[in-house]
């Protein structure tokens, strides 16, 4: 941290600001938080980094038979493994970055009730660190792709817009959850439940053009459809709604900054809740 930038400590009451220049001073200790929460994660383990390629792996097995060969389920032309593995990649990173960054305060109770930081970076932090097993799954995902024979185009440029748009999403709900957890324990409880719910909501194991019309305004409400379907299109092709990626993405950044002011708010009583 810059040696002559002064830091005023007051107490404060009601909705906050964001300092930017206050997170830019402490971009170090997230880089130091990222960093901890990758070796945490992945010590003593037998298979390390695979372990981020197992959870949409078996996902692929399990529902690639159920759905494929029992339901039938349509995937628009596109192997229905790669599709179920396209869709669970992104919503393998949305899923374990909530539930990480949900009880990241929790976890980090100690440090929070001896020092002063930005209390954000700490599921931020945990959300950024799940960014490397993205990575490891995008890699994956592309193996598979390379061995179907599919074809990639100059639609893989929005690739990074669909990531961005659903880390938005990732850490907007994060952020509230997480906020919430430090006064009500029972949202760790509560939270499988809801994301598993959320998965079925969620255009994961199935295209998005076979929902009924009257449904898919109330799907595009949830942030991760529009991400889950513009992900799995950047990469395989097919039809894509771009109203409900529009509105999908404006929700994923509304909810975003909810999160920020919503943990800013909350934030002056962590040290005594917690």
């Amino acid at each position: 941290m810059d040696s002559t930038y002064e830091l005023v400590i007051e107490p404060r009451k009601g909705w906050q600001a964001v300092d930017f220049h206050e997170l830019w001073e402490y971009r170090e200790l997230l880089g130091y938080l990222v960093w901890r929460d990758i070796k945490i994660r992945y010590k003593q383990t037998l298979l390390g980094g695979l372990w981020a390629v197992l959870q949409p792996l078996i996902g692929m097995l399990v529902f690639g038979v159920l759905f494929s060969r029992v339901a039938k389920m349509p995937s628009n032309g596109v192997p229905y493994p790669l599709f179920v593995f396209a869709g669970l990649t992104i919503w393998t990173f949305f899923q374990n970055g909530v539930g990480l960054s949900a009880n990241s305060f929790i976890e980090n109770k100690e440090m929070i009730r001896k020092i002063y930081f930005p209390r954000i970076l700490v599921p931020f932090g945990q959300i950024a660190a799940m960014g490397f097993d993205l990575m490891i799954g995008l890699v994956f995902l592309f193996l598979l792709v390379f061995y179907y024979h599919w074809h990639l185009s100059a639609r893989l440029l929005w690739l990074p817009v669909f990531v961005f748009g659903s880390c938005l999403a990732t850490a907007g709900l994060g952020f509230v959850l997480s906020a919430l957890n430090v006064r009500y324990r029972d949202i760790r409880y509560a939270l499988p439940f809801f994301t598993q719910m959320l998965l079925f909501i969620t255009p994961v194991l199935y295209p998005i053009n076979y929902v009924p019309a009257k449904l898919k305004f109330l799907l595009s409400i949830n942030p991760m459809a529009g991400m889950v379907e513009g992900f799995r299109y950047s990469i395989l092709g097919g039809p894509l709604s771009w109203s409900l990626v529009g509105i999908s993405f404006a929700t994923a950044v509304v909810l975003f900054v909810i999160g920020v002011f919503f943990i800013r708010r909350m934030e002056t009583t962590f040290a005594d809740v917690i």
